[in-house]
């Protein structure tokens, strides 16, 4: 009699591993923060611009130093254009680095092929001027040197009559029209009678045109 074949039992899938499963499974997470902690950043990684004013707000959100500091570089600009002379001297004139003269007011500035750094014909920079009016001295913002330059040579034709006495310089500003930094027409004061009254009041004796932080 022939052996019995014997019947091969079929092996049950092969479950996988628990810690096969496992590791299939999971995906890595990265690492947590605790709770206090936050990304440091490097000293080397912030630069602090330096802010240059756009708008009379933006002006006199500046610290008191920052102000007089944009005025005097704005001043630098304005004597290099009329002189001519060199940016590191007439920088140091007003006691400022070169350096902080190109952040504050390079726009006004260009540099020629030997290097050398030479004041624009003109500029859009701010400025915030002083001028008289009936009430008194009062801030005006203008944007750009020739604004600027019209209203210096209004306050020279002001101070001339003054002190002598001579009105006819001022003749030309009675109908002149100038905007400030918004569009808005700045009236400048030809009456005679009103500059007469605040020169005797000592109103009008200040030293600069631009506006003094101080």
């Amino acid at each position: 009699m022939p052996p019995k074949k014997q019947l091969k039992r079929k092996k049950p899938a092969s479950k996988v591993s628990a810690t096969a499963s496992s590791k299939a499974g999971s995906k890595k997470k990265p690492p947590q923060r605790g709770r206090g902690s936050s990304k440091q950043t490097t000293p080397t990684a912030v630069k602090r611009k330096i802010q240059r004013p756009r708008t009379s707000k933006q002006f006199f959100a500046l610290p008191d130093a920052q102000q007089e500091t944009f005025n005097r570089a704005v001043h630098v600009i304005a004597k290099m254009r009329a002189e001519g002379v060199s940016l590191t001297q007439t920088s140091r004139e007003f006691g400022l680095d070169p350096r902080v003269v190109r952040a504050r007011a390079g726009s006004a500035l260009r540099k020629t092929n030997s290097g050398r750094y030479v004041a624009r014909t003109s500029d859009k920079l701010l400025r915030v001027l002083v001028i008289p009016s009936s009430q008194g001295l009062k801030e005006v913002a203008v944007r750009g040197s020739e604004i600027a330059s019209k209203i210096a040579e209004y306050s020279s034709a002001v101070q001339k009559y003054l002190r002598t006495g001579d009105s006819s310089a001022l003749k030309k500003f009675r109908r002149l029209k100038l905007m400030d930094e918004k569009g808005e027409r700045i009236k400048l004061l030809t009456d005679l009678a009103e500059l007469q009254k605040l020169g005797s009041a000592g109103v009008l004796s200040f030293e600069s045109l631009y506006r003094s932080a101080a």
